[in-house]
Protein backbone atom coordinates (compact mmCIF):
# COMPACT_ATOMS: atom_id res chain seq x y z
CA UNK A 1 0.00 0.00 0.00
CA UNK A 2 1.20 3.46 -0.94
CA UNK A 3 1.58 6.35 1.92
CA UNK A 4 -1.36 8.22 0.75
CA UNK A 5 0.54 11.95 1.99
CA UNK A 6 4.34 11.44 1.12
CA UNK A 7 6.62 13.47 2.39
CA UNK A 8 7.97 16.58 0.01
CA UNK A 9 10.49 18.92 0.05
CA UNK A 10 9.70 22.76 -0.07
CA UNK A 11 10.93 22.64 -3.92
CA UNK A 12 8.66 20.18 -5.05
CA UNK A 13 5.92 21.30 -3.19
CA UNK A 14 5.82 24.52 -5.49
CA UNK A 15 4.75 22.27 -7.95
CA UNK A 16 1.76 20.88 -6.63
CA UNK A 17 -1.65 21.79 -6.04
CA UNK A 18 -3.80 21.44 -3.28
CA UNK A 19 -4.64 18.28 -3.90
CA UNK A 20 -1.20 17.15 -4.51
CA UNK A 21 -1.00 16.92 -8.23
CA UNK A 22 1.82 18.12 -10.52
CA UNK A 23 0.61 21.47 -11.60
CA UNK A 24 3.45 22.07 -14.12
CA UNK A 25 6.89 20.59 -14.85
CA UNK A 26 10.27 21.50 -13.88
CA UNK A 27 13.25 22.47 -15.81
CA UNK A 28 15.77 21.61 -13.68
CA UNK A 29 16.19 17.45 -13.91
CA UNK A 30 16.98 17.65 -10.45
CA UNK A 31 13.61 18.53 -9.93
CA UNK A 32 12.12 16.27 -12.70
CA UNK A 33 13.82 13.25 -11.27
CA UNK A 34 12.35 14.34 -7.76
CA UNK A 35 8.63 14.64 -8.86
CA UNK A 36 9.06 11.35 -10.83
CA UNK A 37 10.04 9.77 -7.45
CA UNK A 38 7.21 11.30 -5.96
CA UNK A 39 4.74 10.33 -8.87
CA UNK A 40 5.08 6.59 -7.76
CA UNK A 41 4.68 7.22 -4.76
CA UNK A 42 1.14 7.98 -5.56
CA UNK A 43 1.03 4.52 -7.93
CA UNK A 44 -0.24 1.54 -6.43
CA UNK A 45 2.27 -1.06 -5.52
CA UNK A 46 1.88 -4.68 -7.01
CA UNK A 47 -0.19 -4.00 -10.01
CA UNK A 48 0.14 -4.27 -13.62
CA UNK A 49 -1.15 -1.44 -16.07
CA UNK A 50 -2.22 -1.38 -19.55
CA UNK A 51 -0.75 1.34 -21.15
CA UNK A 52 -4.47 3.38 -21.02
CA UNK A 53 -4.81 2.32 -17.13
CA UNK A 54 -1.58 3.67 -16.63
CA UNK A 55 -2.17 7.11 -19.07
CA UNK A 56 -5.35 7.27 -16.71
CA UNK A 57 -3.89 7.23 -13.63
CA UNK A 58 -1.04 9.74 -14.53
CA UNK A 59 -3.93 12.28 -15.47
CA UNK A 60 -5.07 12.04 -12.31
CA UNK A 61 -1.78 12.91 -10.73
CA UNK A 62 -1.07 16.04 -12.92
CA UNK A 63 -3.05 19.42 -14.27
CA UNK A 64 -0.88 19.90 -17.01
CA UNK A 65 -1.91 17.56 -19.59
CA UNK A 66 1.17 15.37 -20.79
CA UNK A 67 0.72 12.39 -19.36
CA UNK A 68 2.52 10.39 -22.27
CA UNK A 69 5.77 13.04 -20.71
CA UNK A 70 5.32 11.67 -17.62
CA UNK A 71 4.76 7.76 -18.54
CA UNK A 72 7.95 7.51 -20.97
CA UNK A 73 10.09 9.87 -18.24
CA UNK A 74 8.85 6.92 -15.43
CA UNK A 75 9.98 4.13 -17.64
CA UNK A 76 13.19 5.90 -18.91
CA UNK A 77 14.53 6.33 -15.33
CA UNK A 78 13.96 2.86 -14.47
CA UNK A 79 11.25 3.53 -12.15
CA UNK A 80 8.39 1.60 -14.40
CA UNK A 81 9.06 -1.59 -16.42
CA UNK A 82 7.02 -2.80 -19.21
CA UNK A 83 6.26 -5.72 -21.61
CA UNK A 84 8.26 -6.53 -24.59
CA UNK A 85 5.24 -5.42 -26.59
CA UNK A 86 4.60 -2.21 -24.27
CA UNK A 87 1.26 -3.18 -23.64
CA UNK A 88 2.09 -3.79 -19.85
CA UNK A 89 3.09 -1.70 -16.95
CA UNK A 90 4.40 -1.78 -13.30
CA UNK A 91 6.28 -0.75 -10.85
CA UNK A 92 10.06 -1.69 -10.40
CA UNK A 93 10.97 -2.36 -6.89
CA UNK A 94 13.85 0.35 -5.21
CA UNK A 95 16.59 -1.65 -4.63
CA UNK A 96 17.99 -0.69 -1.03
CA UNK A 97 20.85 1.90 -1.27
CA UNK A 98 19.88 3.00 -5.14
CA UNK A 99 19.55 6.39 -5.71
CA UNK A 100 15.84 5.88 -6.76
CA UNK A 101 15.17 3.79 -3.62
CA UNK A 102 13.62 5.49 -0.30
Amino acid sequence: MTDPSPAVSEKLSRYLDTEGRLKGWPSRRKDQLEALRYLMTRLPDGVEWSERELNELLKGLHTFGDWALLRRDLYDTGLLDRSLDGRRYWKVPPVVGDRHGA
